[in-house]
């Protein structure tokens, strides 16, 4: 006789509130590395300026980078504070 084993649940259904969610930051025209570099490093804890300029390069020359990845919660407060501070913001994704 075969058992079925269910595996435990993460988040209750619809919570949505786990997993890999990613804030992505777009080129655009209108922001420099600057202040790109300024804004992510004002609010995406553990970026500083300097990386802020590097991950601004990046979004210069492929056009989009990830910025964040982590809980959905503190991912829509920083999409929010960036998009709030006039970057360009690719949707909210979830991965």
């Amino acid at each position: 006789m075969s058992q079925t084993v269910e595996a435990p649940r993460v988040g209750g259904p619809g919570s949505g509130l786990g997993g890999s969610w990613r804030v992505i930051v777009r080129n655009d025209s209108h922001n420099t590395f600057d202040h790109v570099a300024r804004t992510l490093a004002r609010f995406i804890p553990g970026v500083t300026v300097e990386r802020g300029l590097e991950i601004a390069n990046v979004i210069h020359n492929a056009g989009k980078a990830i910025v964040f990845t982590g809980q959905q919660e503190p991912a829509e407060l920083y999409w929010e504070q960036l998009k709030g501070a006039g970057l360009t913001m690719a949707p909210l994704e979830q991965g």
